[in-house]
């Protein structure tokens, strides 16, 4: 039986506790949390578990495996090194780290104590997502062009990091997860309206040597929440809104052959229209399926799908669009 605990008990953390109390193979020991108003709500839901304020409390406690961080990312790096200096197992919040140079620290660490070191990047276990891998896979659309991402929303203006920090994590996991390759660049641009450099409203290109482009909008900004994804084929294509109760996923028969007139030296573009298909998603809570990954990954010695090579992955592509914001949206090469 692992014994678990949990830092932080904000937004987030009692999506945690709540999946990772139903898990059969763990025990939550200890919930740390700074506001003692955060652990009164605790322990009137779950009087089993120790409400502590100290994170140390938990990172120091050898009778405790794993240690699950729930709390703002620039403080991600200090506690996970701890915990796995301590001989943890460590599942993070999205995004992993503040910069790459500490998310491989934290890898090259995890691997030298052969320990799980994992990434919460909840959408890559929902039945959505898992539906249109499972589509691409089996090649219903073909060879995919593009990807164009819109997450935006009235949202909390985070006073530490930009949109894109915010919020872009969500889409950059998806992609990564869909279209197994590695961007050659990353063009940004966005601005703030409060002044203070920290972008609220923000625009992202992600480019592959293969062809392949993704696009995604975020904004804190917007007076409805828009949580639409795009995915092209040269067979078919896919809408993905997130926002929607039961059809979350339409496949669109639609594609278009292009030809050349070498006489007239013209682009001639021939367009196909078919039908709509509505494929069953499943219904399941993802982030039980996230414990359950964490879980198996130190029972089982498995390698969870939210790995540290994604969230590494994802926090070089916000870092690479920082400098190209700072730098007016200059092309910034990963490699």
């Amino acid at each position: 039986m692992i014994q678990v605990g949990i830092i932080g008990y904000g937004y987030w953390g009692p999506n945690l506790v709540r999946n990772f109390f139903i898990q059969k193979d763990c025990t939550i020991k200890a919930v740390a949390d700074a506001r003692q108003n955060r652990l009164d709500i605790l322990k009137q839901s779950y009087p089993s578990i120790n409400a502590v304020h100290d994170a140390e409390a938990i990172i120091n406690d050898p009778e405790i495996d794993a240690v699950i961080i729930a709390t703002p990312v620039y403080s991600h790096f200090e506690l996970a090194q701890k915990a796995l200096l301590n001989g943890k197992h460590v599942l993070l919040e999205k995004p992993m780290a503040s910069s790459l140079a500490e998310c491989e620290k934290l890898i090259e660490l995890s691997l030298q104590k052969n320990l799980v070191l994992m990434v919460d990047h909840t959408f890559l276990y929902t039945g959505a997502v898992e539906k249109i891998k499972e589509i691409i896979d089996d090649n219903t659309l073909g060879k995919i062009q593009y990807l164009d991402s819109t997450r935006i929303n009235l949202g909390l203006f985070q006073p530490d990091i930009n949109v894109l920090w915010d919020l872009a994590p969500h889409d950059l996991s998806i992609l990564r997860y869909l279209y197994d390759a590695t961007p050659y660049s990353i063009n940004a641009t966005g601005v703030s309206h409060t002044h203070n450099g920290i972008e609220n409203i923000a625009f992202m290109t992600i480019n592959y040597e293969s062809g392949f482009i993704a696009h995604l909008n975020c904004s804190w900004s917007s007076p409805v929440k828009v949580r639409m994804m795009m995915i092209g084929g040269d067979k078919k294509m896919i809408i993905y809104n997130d926002v929607e109760p039961t059809e979350k996923i339409k496949i669109y028969d639609t594609a278009y052959q292009i030809t050349s007139d070498e006489d007239k030296k013209q682009i001639l573009v021939d367009y196909r229209v078919g039908d709509i298909f509505v494929p069953k998603v499943s219904n399941k809570e993802a982030l039980a399926s996230v414990a359950y990954d964490f879980i198996s990954g130190i029972t089982q010695h498995t390698f969870p799908r939210s790995s540290y090579i994604i969230g590494m992955d994802i926090v070089k592509m916000l870092e690479a669009s920082e400098q190209s914001i700072k730098n007016n949206g200059i092309e910034v090469k990963l490699n």
